[in-house]
């Protein structure tokens, strides 16, 4: 698409963070998306559509960004974004609902003055559309019924499910719908409550014409309406991002590298980057952060290209990524931080440390790749199929199996039993957080992952003189790296295995808590 793109923002409310898309300069519309598009693509169409605006699409709750403030009450729902309202746009500016968000938007102190697609959440009000279950599933199905779900909203006539639409915007890209069943299946079941929410509300009579908005038939009519009200106050710029009081809460950065997001948990005491591995996200690296937070300010981080950071198209190394960690702990204003990094996030902090002494006090590294030239090869010509949206969603099988026979194969594609791997298989909940995360990574889900196998850590590791732990845990595939590294003795590296690897799902509680305490211990070599 072209023109700018939206920029994400959290907004720390008492409930929780609620996450927005903002684009665009000039007076201020306030939006929220509708059920059948997401904020993002919603924000992305908006600003091209109505130049001269700046435009602010909230998140709903339970959506996306906004999943931690999920509720099945719309009233409640509607409080939580009369509050974000309050933070980021002027008293008086106009309001515009999509589609099933204006069963929100009945409840909110702020009424909408413009609708968008309430004539098709009307009409799938009244033949009782639901979404199909939306629980996970090992076979990954539920994101598939999802998307043809979405896909179909765009592409019949709300009230005739046999015929195609002829009329209304453009049909959304595979990125939009991507995108959109992303955020979605960021809590699945949430977003299945919401669009029912919805739908029994609309039903009992909370429609447009019940708050006196006028309804768009299209974005360029939907200009006009706003252009014809009175122009709002100039609001100040978006507040900075708090912390939540407890648990882990979700901060964008900008660097002079690009945008990333942050998981963080702790408030005050020393730094501790979390550095995961590549692919994904740094979601399933939560235990990991809120773990290592008493006395520490713990914070992961997607890389540039992964999870939710910025998407810069280029050619990756393990020294561009140390790089682009550096510029992190820049922007963060701290002048030294120490390391947890696992697999891919174990070589960026040997790199960093190795680069950057001043930035890095101790580094604990979870499996550092060491692989022989040949599997090397083997590696980097198998292991990376390209991952591009669908029109029809065949993409979303594809991460969720690829991502599920890693924890039966090493390496994935080698299956034959010589290769299975005794894991055991994590639960549908756990491996739709796994793929949510490669699927957030999208095209250059592979960029990280891939610089870790063309990595020379041998060589690497003899220039590392900040101390470190490299460790890993009995069934790790790469388990095998701590013999390397013994055998490279350097002397600022201490080298032990771990009772198991604590951000897999489901450790042994008492076998993770010994894990943590090894590495805490580590970290804290003055107590």
């Amino acid at each position: 698409m072209a023109g700018p793109q939206p920029c994400p923002h959290y907004l720390t409310l008492p409930a929780g963070q609620l996450r927005l898309w903002r684009c665009g300069e000039g007076p201020d519309v306030a939006v929220l998306h509708g059920l059948a598009l997401g904020a993002e693509a919603t924000a992305a169409r908006l600003a091209e559509a109505w130049p001269g605006r700046r435009v602010t699409v909230l998140e709903l709750p339970g959506v996306g960004g906004s999943a931690g403030l999920a509720t099945g009450d719309l009233a409640e729902a509607a409080r939580r974004l009369d509050a974000a309202l309050d933070f980021c746009v002027a008293h008086d500016a106009p309001l515009v609902a999509c589609d099933l968000s204006i069963a929100v938007a009945a409840r909110m102190r702020r009424r909408p003055a413009v609708t968008l697609g309430a004539g098709a959440a009307q009409s799938w009000a009244r033949r009782g559309w639901r979404l199909p279950s939306l629980a996970p599933r090992q076979d990954g199905t539920h994101l598939t019924a999802l998307w043809a779900h979405l896909r179909d909203a765009h592409f019949f006539e709300p009230d005739d499910p046999t015929q195609p639409a002829r009329l209304g915007e453009p049909l959304p890209s595979p990125t939009e719908l991507d995108s959109t069943v992303v955020a979605a299946a960021a809590d699945p079941a949430a977003y299945e409550r919401l669009w029912s929410a919805c739908i029994d509300s609309l039903q009992l009579g909370a429609a447009a014409d019940a708050f006196g908005a006028t309804g768009a038939k299209d974005l360029p009519e939907a200009a006009a309406l706003l252009q014809a009200l009175p122009q709002p106050a100039r609001a100040p710029g978006l507040p900075s991002t708090k912390p939540l009081p407890a648990g882990l809460w979700n901060q964008y950065v900008q660097t002079s590298r690009g945008r990333m997001h942050l998981r963080r948990a702790g408030g005050e005491g020393r730094p501790l980057l979390v550095i995961p591995t590549g692919g994904g996200s740094s979601a399933q690296f939560a235990p990991v952060v809120t773990g290592l937070a008493r006395g520490r300010q713990a914070f992961a981080v997607d890389y540039l290209g992964n999870g939710l950071s910025e998407k810069p198209d280029r050619a990756v190394t393990i020294g561009d990524l140390a790089d682009d960690m550096a510029a992190l702990i820049e922007s963060l204003g701290f002048p030294e931080v120490d390391v947890w990094g696992s697999h891919t996030g174990a070589l960026v902090g040997l790199e960093l440390a190795v680069r950057r002494p001043d930035l890095v006090g101790r580094a604990v590294l979870e499996g550092p790749v060491f692989i022989s030239p040949d599997f090397q090869q083997d590696l980097l010509a198998h292991y990376f199929p390209p991952l591009r949206p669908d029109p029809w969603g065949l993409h979303l099988q594809f991460a969720w199996n690829w991502r599920r026979d890693m924890f039966l194969y090493w390496p994935w594609y080698r299956v034959e039993r010589a290769a299975a791997r005794q894991l055991g298989l994590p639960s549908a909940e756990q491996l739709n957080l796994y793929t949510v995360g490669i699927l957030e990574s999208g095209p250059t889900y592979d960029r990280a992952y891939r610089s870790a196998f063309a990595y020379d850590t041998r060589a690497r590791m003899p220039l590392l003189r900040r101390p470190a732990l490299v460790c890993a845990g009995p069934n790790d595939m790469l388990v095998d790296g701590l013999k390397e590294a013994e055998a490279l003795a350097v002397p600022s590296v201490q080298v032990r295995m771990t009772p198991t690897t604590v951000w897999w799902p489901d450790p042994e509680p008492e076998a993770a808590a010994r894990a943590m305490a090894i590495y805490d211990a580590f970290l804290s070599p003055e107590t």
